[in-house]
């Protein structure tokens, strides 16, 4: 998000005589759109039977007040406050189905983005309004649904008023689980959102981190939350302060609802504007990953693709990773200088060889020519790549600038039969999970090239994961279809995503490590690893994220693990591992978690599934959705 984008903030009315003045009053004050009710809150029809089943006059204002544009852009529809489909009593409940029908309907014939309905308890008091609710989700129509939740229990008030006697036995479920309960009976559809409703108790630190991993499409605030500061204007207290500026990383859009308590209403939009451009973070990370928030992306595979230029710009514009290895081939440079110096004095000081494979354009070659004149250590390097178009690249930089510094080598640095032995051999062919872009297949085919005593940079590399709640990538990977594939296929894909709407239900386990140069008389780069997370609250498991750091040379590290991630650093996005099924956990759970790394001649693949607190089938036993080709 640019610093030249404004939030997006919408005024309620609770009943509008007049739409076309209402929403000018809005535009005025900057608002974006309006909330207003699509029928008088009042007017109450009957379809059953009664006096009012004979009405002739419509029952609402025409739609040709506004053209459509303005219908769809500028107006969400708010549902009659009487309906209760869920009513005990028949008549009512009958009644007010059909009066919903009604305004959904005409919600539809006016193209409006979205529709919003509160939820007053648990589903057992929603279950028609839900089961009707999925119905018109399911029908071909684009009309978004906004659930209003209380973040706060109302009832949390009351017990708290109570004596501790009598409070103990007192026990109130959280809007979470009114609104968990009603997606589930939806089916997670896209198109249900929630829009939360702010009030002056806050929930614990816990429940608003798991509303993070909800699609909440706006906050609901009321006037009565603002505080006068010492010019007279409206502002938040610190702790809801924090709580918008939290949201504001969804792109939430606000509400303003309630009765103005100031001169201008715009006040409150101006507050909330200036909450907004100064959560915005303009750093790098931020201006790479713009608009590819909670984006699938498939994992790149340049063993078996060459890949394009593009691709090799973007990650060449990292401001950190190659500081980072110049820095560790610094270091090696100079272990190195002090080891051959101590084995003869009087000889004459011979080049460190340093070979970079896996060189694309050249970025590597550059840190170490770096690290060389910075140490004042000579080397010799060899630059292997195996894709023909970024040999073009080499070759220009060889002949114009590197000289015989450098030696190009077109080849598969597994088949490359190297003229001589490095003493450091320097690859970056880590993937969002450390090994996934297949580095220990790669490195264990071109140590061969190595001195004994050679120093491979990276020296090891080790993947984390976290079990992970987001309706937001269940419903991405939902959305992916194709027939001429298994119909598991994009549940049993790994993704790299640049995580956002999402809550981690526990914090990051180390899974797989893998150390180089690889010493062992046998290689085998499969894994198997089980690990457990403890759940703190009510939850859905929609599958794990992935992570994962890198030691480079001594304490010279690389890291997209969240509590170490090095700052700045945009080469990578974490990985995402869905379920094929959302597992709904409960506090105290206990996760176990499974995941594999399988090889045979041909591929490497993952398998993952879970054990506890339910059983799950693998995914991708074989690896017959998703492999890396080596």
């Amino acid at each position: 998000m640019s610093g030249e984008r404004r939030s997006s903030c919408g005024l309620e009315f609770s009943a509008v005589p007049d739409l076309k003045q209402c929403l000018c009053v809005a535009n005025e004050a900057k608002y974006d759109f309006i909330v207003a009710p699509l029928v008088h809150p009042r007017y109450k029809r009957e379809f059953i039977s009664g006096v009012a089943k004979e009405r002739t006059d419509p029952f609402t204002r025409p739609d040709m007040i506004l053209c459509n544009s303005d219908w769809n852009s500028l107006v969400i529809g708010k549902f009659s406050p009487h309906i209760d489909v869920d009513s005990p009593i028949p008549y009512v409940a009958k009644n007010s189905e059909e009066a919903l029908n009604q305004e959904f309907c005409l919600a539809s014939h006016l193209a409006l983005t979205a529709v919003t309905l509160k939820l007053k308890g648990n589903i057992d008091r929603h279950i028609n309004l839900a089961r009707i609710v999925a119905d018109k989700l399911a029908s071909p129509v684009n009309c978004q649904v906004w659930l209003q939740v209380p973040m706060e229990n109302p009832q949390n008030r009351v017990n708290s008023y109570r004596d501790e006697e009598h409070f103990s036995e007192v026990e109130t479920e959280t809007p979470w689980e009114w609104w968990n309960a009603f997606r589930i009976i939806c089916d997670f559809d896209r198109k249900l959102g929630a829009a939360l409703f702010v009030s002056h108790d806050l929930p614990e630190e816990d429940e608003i981190s798991r509303w993070l991993g909800e699609p909440v499409k706006c906050l609901i605030l009321p006037t009565t939350l603002f505080i006068s500061n010492k010019k007279g204007f409206p502002v938040l207290g610190r702790a809801h302060q924090m709580l918008v500026k939290r949201f504001c990383s969804l792109d939430v859009q606000f509400i303003i609802t309630g009765a103005n308590r100031y001169r201008n209403i715009s006040y409150y939009y101006h507050y909330l504007d200036y909450i907004w451009k100064s959560w915005q973070n303009d750093g790098p990370i931020e201006r790479y990953a713009r608009g590819y928030e909670d984006c699938l992306q498939c994992p790149l595979q340049p063993l078996m693709d060459n890949l394009e230029s593009g691709t090799y710009e973007v990650f060449e514009k990292d401001p950190v990773k190659y500081s980072q290895y110049q820095l560790a081939i610094y270091q090696a440079l100079l272990h190195k200088d002090a080891a051959n110096n101590k084995k003869d004095e009087n000889e004459e000081l011979r080049p460190v060889i340093i070979m970079v494979v896996g060189a694309g354009r050249g970025p590597l070659v550059r840190a170490a020519l770096n690290a060389s004149e910075t140490a004042r250590v000579p080397v010799k390097i060899y630059a292997v790549e195996k894709n023909p178009n970024a040999v073009l690249t080499l070759q220009a930089l060889q002949k114009e600038m590197w000289m015989d510094k450098v030696t190009v080598v077109s080849s598969d640095m597994r088949e490359w039969v190297a003229p001589e032995k490095a003493d450091i051999l320097v690859s970056e062919l880590l993937g969002s999970f450390g090994d996934n872009e297949l580095s220990p297949e790669c490195l264990d085919g071109v140590q061969r090239h190595l001195k004994s005593d050679g120093i491979s940079i990276p020296r090891s590399y080790t993947s984390y994961i976290a079990p992970v709640q987001s309706s937001k990538l269940f419903n991405e990977v939902k959305q992916c279809k194709d027939k001429e594939k298994h119909p598991l296929t994009h549940f049993e894909t790994p993704y790299v995503v640049h995580l956002q709407n999402k809550y981690d239900i526990a914090p990051t386990q180390p899974l797989f490590t893998f150390e180089h140069p690889n010493r062992n008389n046998i290689i085998d780069n499969s894994r198997y690893e089980m690990r457990k997370f403890s759940v703190q609250q009510n939850s859905i498991l929609h599958g794990f994220s992935g992570y994962f750091d890198a030691v480079l040379y001594e304490d010279v590290m690389l890291s997209i693990e969240p509590r170490s991630h090095s700052p700045g650093m945009i080469s990578w996005f974490p990985i995402f591992f869905p379920l094929k099924e959302s597992i709904y956990l409960k506090a105290e759970d206990e996760i176990c978690a499974h995941f594999w790394r399988r090889c045979n001649a041909k591929n490497v693949w993952y398998e993952w599934s879970v054990s506890k607190p339910v059983a799950i089938a693998i995914h991708n036993p074989n690896g017959r959705s998703y492999t890396i080709g080596l």
